[in-house]
């Protein structure tokens, strides 16, 4: 969870990639409510302002459609780059000069000594998501390439929210390449693995989900939590599952089981990255309950558990929808401790976010018991 998002339009070409992939979410949505109305008002016309679908029924129907027509789009794009790699390919094949002869590139994998040291895998993994699959030196899927025997192809980003995933597009054009990569190589994906939530909910909007300690409501503030995972990310999350559900069919001719997991509970000690000093990412939790008036560390594990189930629901809500009977939950609270006990949690969680080396094999053990 730790950085920043990459999925922001820019300028240039950026843009213009990102308006026609949001053009495609636009173009399904209901047309004349979205649309701001001008009304006469005092002072001058007044415009109403733009609102989606109300219904949660509605909003999960809608996408799981848009999904679809996103992977359709990303994928069609990429056929037109298919097949201009396809004929670089075969021009570059048909040059005298292609490039380093089979024999010195056989020369030179066999004195790397990978082609012996690196043989032999346990199939193929696909990630998309956040830091929890893109950390510095420890992840969930280092521990299963390193220790657990998969290959990896992983397009995640350390930083990004469910919702860039499921509406800038980034990460959707790099998972359709990661599966035309396996494609060219005649492999199938063992499972798709899907991590995301955290910047949805921890960082500078944490102190949102919060009603203050001194007031009679103190805890989560319920309608803010619903609105953000039962509403925000929960519909999220539906198009990216759909997104990669349909781009798996239209690559592979086949669904291909998804793994999603939500976090454990952790402890909100005011740690970030290397201790969150100067650039460094974090704390992201501990910031919204010090604004807030919680100062007893323990009333803040308490809340941060609660709020850790309360995604769990909302992802076992996700989990049981019908189309998505090949998506399951990897359950993973209490894996790793909260003892606070002379630090005893410390073992575990490298800060406030993140696990520890040990803690991310633990994680990745789970995980691998599932696969």
């Amino acid at each position: 969870m730790a950085g920043k998002s990459r999925r922001k339009p820019g300028t240039g070409n950026a843009v213009t990639a990102w308006a026609r992939f949001a053009a495609v979410s636009r173009a399904m949505q209901p047309t004349g409510k979205a649309r701001a109305k001008s009304s006469p008002g005092r002072g001058g016309a007044s415009v109403a302002a733009p609102k989606g679908t109300q219904s949660l029924a509605q909003a999960t129907a809608q996408a799981q459609r848009l999904g679809r027509a996103q992977a359709q789009w990303v994928v069609e794009q990429r056929r037109q780059a298919r097949a201009r790699r396809a004929r670089a390919v075969a021009a570059a094949a048909a040059s005298p000069r292609s490039g380093t002869p089979k024999s010195a590139s056989t020369k030179a994998t066999a004195s790397t000594g990978l082609a012996v040291a690196g043989s032999g895998s346990r199939g193929v993994l696909v990630a998309e998501g956040d830091s929890w699959f893109d950390y510095p030196f420890c992840d969930v899927l280092q521990i299963l390439d390193d220790d657990r025997g998969w290959d990896i192809e992983q397009v995640a980003h350390r930083g990004d929210s469910v919702e860039s995933m499921a509406y800038d597009g980034g990460q959707l054009d790099d998972f359709v390449r990661a599966i035309e990569r396996i494609v060219r190589r005649g492999e199938a994906p063992h499972a798709i693995l899907i991590s995301g939530g955290g910047n949805d909910v921890a960082g500078d909007a944490f102190a949102m989900l919060l009603n203050h300690r001194s007031s009679p409501v103190y805890g989560l503030n319920p309608a803010v939590v619903e609105g953000v995972l039962e509403t925000r990310v929960r519909v999220a999350y539906t198009t990216v599952i759909s997104a990669v559900t349909a781009a798996c069919e239209a690559l592979l001719g086949a669904r291909v089981p998804i793994l999603l997991h939500g976090y454990d509970y952790p402890v909100p000690d005011g740690r970030g990255v290397l201790g969150g000093w100067g650039p460094l990412p974090g704390p992201w939790l501990e910031p919204g309950f010090r604004d807030k008036g919680y100062d007893d560390l323990a009333e803040r594990v308490a809340v941060a558990r609660d709020l850790i189930d309360r995604f769990y629901a909302m992802l076992g809500a996700v989990v049981a929808t019908p189309a998505f009977a090949h998506v399951a939950l990897v359950d993973l609270r209490n894996t790793l401790s909260t003892d606070l006990a002379r630090g005893r949690y410390r073992t575990w969680w490298g800060n406030e976010l993140h696990p520890t080396r040990r803690g991310f094999a633990k994680v990745a053990e789970l995980f691998d018991a599932r696969l």
